[in-house]
C-alpha cells in the first residue's frame, strides 16, 4: 500500500499554488494540481519532484469540475490528506453602484468554489487529514472596490472556523492563511503595471512605515506555512487562521 500522503492543490498554476505544489511534491506527497489551464498544470506536474501526481484541470467553483475531481481522486488515490485551497481571483466591484450578480461574482467564485471542493476534499479524509484556505489580510482589513473579494476572504476564514468544530471528532484540521503583499501575478494592475514596483508601494510600503519587513512575500515562503500546517508538527492547531504578512497588519 503506497503511504505517500496525498494532497490536493486548487490555483496550482501560478503563484502561492504553484510553490505549493512544488513544496508539497519536494516533502514527499504526491499532489494533484487543480486550475484551468492545463498545458501550464502538465508543465508544472512534470517538474515536480518524483511522485504518483495528477492533474485535475477546470474552474474548482464549477460543480462539474469538482464532480470530476471527486471521481479521479477516489479511482486513483482512494483518499486524499490534504486540501490546500490556494485558487483566486480579484474582480474589482463597486459596493454600491454595481449591480448584485457582479457585486457577488468574486464572492461566488472564491466562498462558494471553496466550500465545493472542500466538501468534496473532507469525503476523501480520514483521521489526520488537512484541510487549509489561503484567504488574504483582506479578509481583516478594507481597501476601495474589494468589497465583495473581502467578504469572501473572511467568510472562508469563518468557515474554516466552523469546520474545525464540525470535523474534529474526525481528527480532520482546519486552518487559513492570510498572506498580506506577495509578489505572483494578481499584484500585477490591469494595465500592466506591477502594485508592488509602483512609487505608492514603495513610498507607503519599503520607505514608510506601514510595512516593518519592507518587502513583499515570495510565494515560497506562503508555502512554507502550508507544509507547517499539513505536516507532523501541527497536530495541535485548528480553527485558525494565521497571518503571513510581513507586520503589515500590526502597524498604524
Amino acid at each position: 500500500m503506497n503511504q505517500r500522503r496525498k494532497a490536493l492543490v486548487t490555483g496550482a498554476s501560478s503563484g502561492i499554488g504553484r510553490a505549493t505544489a512544488v513544496r508539497l511534491a519536494a516533502d514527499g506527497y504526491d499532489v494533484c494540481l487543480n486550475a484551468r489551464r492545463l498545458p501550464l498544470l502538465e508543465e508544472i506536474a512534470a517538474g515536480l519532484a518524483p511522485g504518483n501526481h495528477l492533474v485535475c484541470a477546470g474552474d474548482y467553483s464549477d460543480a462539474s469540475v469538482v464532480d470530476g475531481m471527486a471521481e479521479t481522486l477516489g479511482k486513483r488515490w482512494e483518499r486524499l490528506d490534504v486540501l490546500v485551497n490556494s485558487a483566486g481571483v480579484f474582480m474589482p466591484v463597486d459596493a454600491l453602484d454595481s449591480s448584485l450578480p457582479e457585486w457577488r461574482r468574486p464572492f461566488d467564485i472564491l466562498f462558494e468554489g471553496g466550500v465545493r471542493v472542500t466538501r468534496m476534499a473532507a469525503g476523501l479524509m480520514s483521521e489526520g487529514g488537512r484541510i487549509i484556505h489561503i484567504t488574504s489580510v483582506h479578509g481583516q482589513r478594507a481597501e476601495a472596490k474589494a468589497s465583495s473579494y473581502s467578504m469572501a476572504k473572511a467568510a472562508l476564514e469563518q468557515y474554516c472556523r466552523s469546520l474545525a468544530v464540525d470535523l474534529a471528532d474526525r481528527g480532520i484540521l482546519v486552518n487559513a492563511i492570510a498572506p498580506g503583499f506577495v509578489r505572483t501575478a494578481m499584484s500585477v494592475l490591469p494595465d500592466g503595471t506591477d502594485e508592488l514596483e509602483t512609487e505608492w508601494f514603495l513610498r507607503n510600503y519599503v520607505e514608510g512605515h506601514h510595512l516593518p519587513l519592507r518587502r513583499p512575500a515570495e510565494p515560497e515562503e506562503i508555502a512554507g506555512v502550508a507544509s507547517f500546517l499539513a505536516g507532523p508538527d501541527a497536530t495541535y492547531i485548528t480553527g485558525h487562521v494565521i497571518t503571513v504578512d510581513g507586520g503589515l497588519t500590526i502597524t498604524f
